[in-house]
């Protein structure tokens, strides 16, 4: 068996000069320099709460200010769309012609150049043909009456409905068979 060459102690096991063990002794800090801090601790983290609290309230009112330009702006695109219509609506009271056919003729490019602003800002008519199932969604019954085609679909528009992408602005209004 042999001995190992090297008698000092495991530094657990040293001992000081006056024979006691010898520890490394971390000195608790004292109540004032915990109380410091913690104050520092809290003064940190009151500024990390005011930052927070201003981003949250900077973020709410971008939000805001781009809801209501993205609101201004999508009415601003569709009456933008609209105004050529109202110029051939201004040619054809300012025409003197007196001619039907050119008033017909600038109603029909007036009603074409109304249609294309509605496409444009995905205006859809909601116009059933005849026998077509009624959709409460899509329709509005204002009467029913007989008629030799399945109960629940329509007879006839009374006048066209309207929607906006998959939204109703106004329904159509439909006679229903009995």
């Amino acid at each position: 068996m042999q001995t190992d060459t090297n008698d000092t102690p495991p530094a657990s096991q040293q001992t000081a000069d006056d024979g006691a063990p010898h520890l490394d002794i971390i000195p608790e800090p004292s109540p004032a320099d915990e109380l410091a801090q913690a104050q520092d601790e809290l003064v940190r983290l009151n500024d990390q709460l005011l930052r927070a609290r201003a981003e949250v309230e900077n973020i709410r009112r971008r939000a805001d200010e781009e809801s209501a330009k993205a609101r201004k702006f999508a009415v601003e695109a569709f009456a933008e769309a609209l105004l050529p219509v109202k110029d051939s609506l201004e040619a054809a009271l300012a025409d003197t012609s007196g001619k039907p056919e050119v008033l017909r003729q600038g109603v029909e490019l007036t009603l074409s150049q109304l249609k294309s602003a509605f496409e444009r800002n995905k205006l859809a008519e909601i116009a059933p043909a005849a026998g077509d199932r009624f959709d409460p969604a899509l329709h509005q019954a204002i009467s029913m009456q007989p008629a030799e085609q399945p109960s629940g679909t329509v007879v006839s528009v009374l006048q066209k409905g309207y929607r906006i992408a998959e939204r109703t602005l106004r329904p159509a209004l439909v006679t229903v068979a009995q």
